[in-house]
């Protein structure tokens, strides 16, 4: 099975998606990859969590955050997957005012689905700090893992938002003026940049204790 229409990351096996992924069909495309590495993200933080002990309703709630995130980064996934979907085929439209007005509302939709995807990860960014401090010290390289696959995601993410406003170029809108009808999706793009900082710093803090054996 590698119909890239019929996968989607609920029915299939990473082997499916994978394959599908790796076509020339954009659905799913770089945008849904990213839904997935949060899923990973949040897998890891939920195992960890699970192997971690004490500290009561606060490890709990950060427990069930996790684990409800993963459902919700599959879905992300699958919704991104359909929006880049669109946002390919509005480009293959034959020049005109049809083309621009697709053009201008698939590459809206496609910014706000990587969007709302990165405002789930930004979320997760300090429940996994809190594990990377308080979490069972055999599993900080699960965290450092975990943290990796968080900043692949928000990376994604920002890099996608970014890349569809810019879009909105190509129907001779300048970037001022996407900058003031979209203040919204424009102000994400520099959170999510600070937001990668933040990993950097807490994967650094604890990046002695994940590898001893570098640069000894």
């Amino acid at each position: 099975m590698n119909d890239s229409e019929s996968v989607t990351t609920r029915s299939s096996t990473v082997e499916d998606w994978t394959s599908a992924l790796g076509e020339s069909t954009g659905s799913p495309g770089g945008g849904a990859g990213t839904g997935v590495m949060l899923a990973i993200a949040a897998s890891l933080t939920s195992m960890v969590a699970g192997y971690t002990e004490g500290h009561g309703a606060e490890l709990a709630d950060l427990h069930k955050r996790a684990r409800a995130l993963r459902e919700t980064a599959l879905q992300l996934a699958d919704e991104d997957a359909a929006a880049s979907k669109a946002f390919g085929a509005a480009f293959r439209l034959d020049p005109g005012p049809e083309r621009d007005d697709a053009i201008h509302k698939a590459s809206v939709d496609a910014a706000k689905a990587s969007a709302v995807l990165g405002e789930r990860a930004m979320e997760a960014i300090e429940d996994l700090g809190w594990l990377a401090s308080n979490g069972n010290p055999a599993l900080i390289a699960d965290v450092v893992v975990a943290f990796g696959a968080l900043r692949a995601a928000i990376a994604g993410a920002r890099t996608n938002v970014s890349f569809d406003l810019g879009s909105l170029t190509s129907a001779g809108t300048d970037l001022e003026e996407v900058r003031e009808q979209h203040p919204g999706l424009w102000e994400t793009v520099t959170r999510l940049s600070d937001a990668l900082d933040r990993i950097d710093e807490l994967t650094a803090s604890v990046d002695k204790k994940a590898a001893p054996t570098d640069k000894v």
